[in-house]
């Protein structure tokens, strides 16, 4: 009551005071919310809610409005009062579907991941394909039957499998080192899409939590917590499509709460070879609330996946009429591999400030794939048919530590964080074969142990609407291969550090528009047998990265964003999986722009497309012979979503990547293609019917493509030209889903 009648005096002699406005924001059910932006309108000033939901906002006078702004919840406004500042407030945010309107520009805040967070909402993935589809301007492609990790391509980088970007699930490390198809292959098979809640990434070097291969970028994906119904889905189209999931609602207690999910996929494919292609999903999650604001969340997922490809084909071969485009040369590829994951997170509330994060995982993985890209190159009479399988055990565990400090003039908040992840990985083979049977040659067999141990700093301080991002990492590698096929004893062991500064400028003038400069040091380790080939030497090639951009929103309901870059990759050795070979590669320059719109015109109609140029090159080749194979050069995706229209929802989206070089004097070209796809659903009750059509102008097109030299039976050289994997057709599938 003093409080108040001092505050009162004061008014009558015209002098405004600021002070700390506090409280606390939780939603329908009382539970608290974190991370929801509370912003002061009038003087720009900002904070987010902690775990507990608390905030505290500096510099608040009476009459400042002050918006409340989360995710998936409507935006509330609070008129400040005298009586405001007299104990804490209590706000109650109701659920609305997620809009543009409620991300709110804060240094704080990945407004990119925001922005994504809000495609995925308005427009869910429907497939494991679209899961890496929803980050803008990464295109992926598949080229083996379907169970095969995608191929990936982001910022002027064939990035392969995963070899420059840092892929993760749940702060569970998806990238495999030392694989034996190819360093960082990450296959992401084992997500249930329907289970998939948030979707974090960064372009470049330059966070700190992220270390190996985290050179173009970052990934990760988030799994529900909790889910909010009970439902069974069944899906039938062409070419035998077939797919079933189930998500299931077993606890749901104030304390706690579980699911389990499970999928099933069959497909035969357009192929004149059937493509056999099955894979079972299943998945289990469970949270618990434990006293002292302690939170335990357990994990537990498998997947198993078998499959018959008709592999890369030869340009020639179709030319000629020897086959049709989805024929084969070699119709025995393909595979079978396995992942089983158990995770274990747990977070504390030290403070109203400190937190306390730590999570452990393991993992079990088999791995047997089976290729033919040269056909009769190097055995004219069995073939050149090679098989690819290994035996891995991933274990690790990372703790981090975070606090904040508020004052009237800084913020300072640091997240320190240690960790470690071993790679046992058992009978690493490349082997020549046939009729995946016999084995003809090993070319390589061994064991691969890898271990990296990290610790990193991030630091941020607040100057108002300014933020300074410094931040380190430090990793520690050991890798030791022993090899399998040496008369003698052969285990050859190296050690290596590697340091990462990273300094980041963020400012943030208003919730409306922000500006950045991001700078740091990245890099992707080689492969083991890469390390203990080369003696140790350069076997951490650094790449070294810049990005100047903004994110404006211009009005609630049109977010526009653009990034300029650089990257540069210094020498590094690859091991190439399909011979058991070391080649060594040039440094290398990537520059490039990109750009992003979001416009919600109406409450159901919402627009998006990204555009990214980039310009790569080698940089110690001579002009016209510098081009880096299969970079791409000009991508763009986009489309229109439609949501609650009468109980109807859909879309219509594309993606176009332009011709690329598929060699380095760009005599060989990888045609480019632009490809349409569309959905609608009907909502009845608890029914959602549903159709989904692929490619729906029927274009033709080479999902993967690559310059080999390949020589076919009959043939007296050998060739060197485009081999590829042929896009799906027009393909057209109905889906129907009961919700309970």
């Amino acid at each position: 009551m003093k409080r108040i009648l001092l505050m009162g005096l004061l008014l009558c002699f015209g002098i405004a005071q600021s002070q700390s406005l506090t409280g606390k924001v939780v939603g329908p059910n009382n539970n608290p919310l974190e991370n929801v932006a509370v912003f002061d309108r009038t003087s720009g000033n900002h904070t987010h809610t902690d775990t507990s939901g608390k905030f505290s906002l500096e510099n608040v006078k009476e009459d400042d409005i002050i918006s409340f702004s989360f995710l998936g919840f409507a935006t509330y406004e609070y008129s400040v009062t005298v009586e405001s500042f007299a104990e804490p407030i209590n706000i109650t945010l109701n659920e609305a579907a997620v809009s543009l309107e409620q991300v709110t520009i804060t240094p704080e805040v990945n407004t990119l991941s925001q922005i994504v967070a809000v495609d995925l909402k308005t427009a869910p993935v429907k497939s494991s394909q679209e899961i890496l589809r929803k980050v803008p301007g990464l295109f992926i492609g598949q080229h083996a039957g379907g169970g095969k990790a995608e191929q990936i391509f982001l910022r002027g980088f064939d990035i392969d499998h995963g070899t420059d970007i840092n892929l993760s699930v749940d702060g569970m490390p998806v990238n495999m080192v030392s694989h034996a198809h190819g360093q960082g292959y990450s296959d992401l098979h084992f997500v249930i899409p329907e289970t998939l809640d948030k979707i974090s990434f960064g372009k470049g070097p330059y966070n700190a939590e992220y270390g190996d291969f985290a050179t173009a970028g970052y990934v990760a994906f988030k799994t529900l917590d909790k889910l909010d119904k009970s439902s069974v889905s069944v899906e039938y189209g062409q070419f035998d499509a077939f797919r079933t999931v189930g998500l299931f609602n077993l606890l749901d207690t104030k304390t706690s709460n579980a699911y389990v999910a499970a999928s099933l996929n069959t497909f035969n494919g357009p192929f004149d070879s059937p493509q056999n292609f099955n894979r079972f999903n299943m998945m289990a999650k469970y949270n618990l609330k434990l006293p002292d604001n302690q939170k335990l969340q357990l994990t537990a997922s498998h997947f198993q996946s078998k499959w018959d490809a008709s592999g890369q084909i030869p340009q020639r071969a179709i030319d000629d009429g020897s086959i049709g485009r989805f024929g084969a040369i070699d119709d025995t590829e393909g595979g079978n591999t396995s992942r089983t994951n158990l995770l274990i997170n747990h977070s504390k509330l030290l403070s109203e400030n400190k937190k306390l994060e730590t999570r452990a995982y393991y993992s079990h993985y088999d791995f047997e794939l089976f290729s033919n890209f040269t056909f009769f190159l190097e055995d004219p009479v069995n073939g050149d048919q090679i098989a690819q399988r290994e035996d891995r055990n991933i274990l690790g565990f990372q703790t981090e530590f975070s606090d904040k400090i508020n004052s009237e003039t800084l913020d300072f908040k640091y997240t320190a964080g240690i960790g470690v992840r071993y790679d046992d990985v058992n009978d690493v083979e490349l082997s020549h074969t046939k009729n995946r049977y016999e084995i003809l040659d090993r070319i390589a067999f061994g064991n691969v142990d890898q271990i990296n141990s990290f610790a990193f700093l991030n630091t941020e301080f607040g100057l108002g609407n300014f933020k300074i991002n410094p931040a380190v990492r430090l990793d520690y590698f050991k890798f030791d291969y022993e090899n399998k096929l040496s008369p003698t004893y052969d285990n050859r062991s190296e050690s290596k550090v590697f340091a990462s500064p990273k300094l980041n400028f963020i400012y943030s003038p208003n919730r409306d528009f922000q500006l950045f400069l991001k700078t740091g040091i990245g890099f992707h380790s080689n492969d083991t047998r890469v390390v203990v080939a080369n003696g140790g030497e350069d076997i951490l090639p650094a790449a070294y990265g810049a990005d100047l951009g903004g994110i404006y929103k211009l009005t609630d309901n049109l977010i526009f964003n653009t990034a300029f870059w650089a990257l540069f990759l210094e020498q590094e050795f690859v091991y190439v999986g399909d011979a058991g070979i070391v080649e060594p590669s040039g440094k290398t320059r990537r520059l490039g722009v990109d750009f992003g719109l979001r416009y919600e015109a109406l409450d159901w109609l919402y627009f998006y497309g990204d555009a990214n140029y980039t310009y790569a090159r080698s940089i110690e080749e001579p002009k016209g012979e510098d081009y880096i194979p299969l970079a791409p050069d000009f991508t763009s995706t986009g489309g229109i979503a439609v949501e609650n229209l009468a109980n109807f929802s859909g879309g219509l989206n594309y993606r176009y990547i332009k011709d690329r070089a598929a060699n380095e004097d760009k005599s060989i070209i990888a045609e480019g293609y632009f490809v349409t796809d569309f959905n609608i659903n009907y909502t009845f009750r608890n029914f959602v019917f549903g159709i989904a059509i692929e490619n729906l102008f029927d274009t033709e097109w080479n999902e993967t493509q690559f310059a080999t030299e390949s020589r076919l039976f009959d043939e007296p050289e050998a060739v060197e030209e485009i081999h590829f994997t042929p896009g799906t057709p027009f393909f057209l599938r109905g889906k129907v889903t009961v919700n309970f």
